[in-house]
């Protein structure tokens, strides 16, 4: 098999006069509510950021799972929209340089991939790899999202309380390499963003917001997520637009907003005991769908 390194593409080798941050973040599979789509966009848009590599997409894309998008104008093809996985060094608002590995999850290659990630990282000195994901959780959009921090080492997750206990999750790009980067040695942390679960399928842009400003908080780079504000209005408005009315709705808001505000009063309660018996996830997520689905005929409608 051939070295690892020969995966991808250096443009240009970066020197640092401080080990960086390395955040890698990838779209696909653990991305509810497209919070790494949209956080990878607002960063590249909002910061002054240099192409240090390029990896090739033929070895690691299945491009029959996912088709390249091609634009087409009256009688010929005028473009293909070829998805790409690369490192960028970024600067932040502050104008401290950190690295952004960004692109689709790979489909192939998994064990080469991180390899070649692992020798990156050593090649550029980082100090601490952060993998950022969304994923659909049982709370109410009318609440702050919540985060689940994960890491390697005790300090890194010091002072953020786990609400998640013993369980087997199927494997993806960002948790295998926050896994085997702290097996190589590297401080490994992970941050996720739990995003309604009722709109995980739908671009929610506080779920962005959230990883920013999660980020921010843990690595101290400057991320700043206002320039999403608006978009995060808008998306609020039509969510309340659309479900206004609907009594099923009110109702399952209702039981998500009270089983969000016990779990997080018993944080600051010591004598917080047993909580009163609220809808499970599995049973919230039951009824969504089936109003989901009934909103679905609605539109549908000839009255609509």
């Amino acid at each position: 098999m051939r070295a690892p390194e020969e995966m991808y593409t250096v443009h240009q080798m970066p020197s640092f006069d401080d080990s960086p941050v390395l955040i890698h973040a990838f779209t696909g599979y653990v991305d509810a509510g497209g919070a790494v789509r949209m956080m990878i966009d607002h960063i590249l848009e909002t910061c002054e950021h240099h192409l240090i590599a390029t990896f090739d997409v033929d070895e690691v894309m299945d491009f029959r799972a996912r088709r390249p998008i091609l634009s087409y104008s009256v009688d010929h093809f005028t473009g293909v929209d070829i998805p790409a996985i690369q490192l960028h060094e970024v600067i932040d608002d502050e104008g401290t340089r950190f690295l952004l590995l960004a692109g689709p999850e790979p489909d192939y290659q998994w064990m080469r991939f991180i390899k070649a990630v692992t020798h990156l990282g050593k090649t550029l000195n980082v100090r601490l790899c952060v993998a950022t994901s969304g994923i659909p959780w049982p709370a109410p959009h009318t609440r702050a999202l919540g985060i689940t921090v994960h890491g390697s080492d005790p300090s890194l997750v010091q002072g953020f309380r786990s609400q998640v206990g013993d369980v087997e999750v199927p494997g993806h790009m960002g948790a295998m390499l926050e896994f085997h980067l702290a097996q190589a040695g590297f401080d490994s942390m992970g941050i996720t963003a739990q995003v309604p679960h009722y709109l995980a399928q739908f671009q929610y842009p506080q779920s962005a917001q959230t990883l920013l400003n999660s980020l921010s908080m843990i690595t101290g780079l400057a991320l700043p997520a206002g320039g999403l504000d608006e978009l995060a209005a808008k998306a609020t408005q039509e969510i309340e637009e659309q479900l206004e009315g609907n009594d099923e709705f009110t109702t399952v808001v209702a039981a998500l907003e009270h089983q969000y505000d016990q779990v997080h009063s018993a944080d600051n309660d010591a004598s917080f005991s047993q909580p009163e018996k609220v809808p499970t996830g599995d049973e919230l997520a039951a009824q969504f769908e089936s109003f989901l689905r009934d909103l679905d005929a609605e539109e549908g409608s000839p009255e609509s």
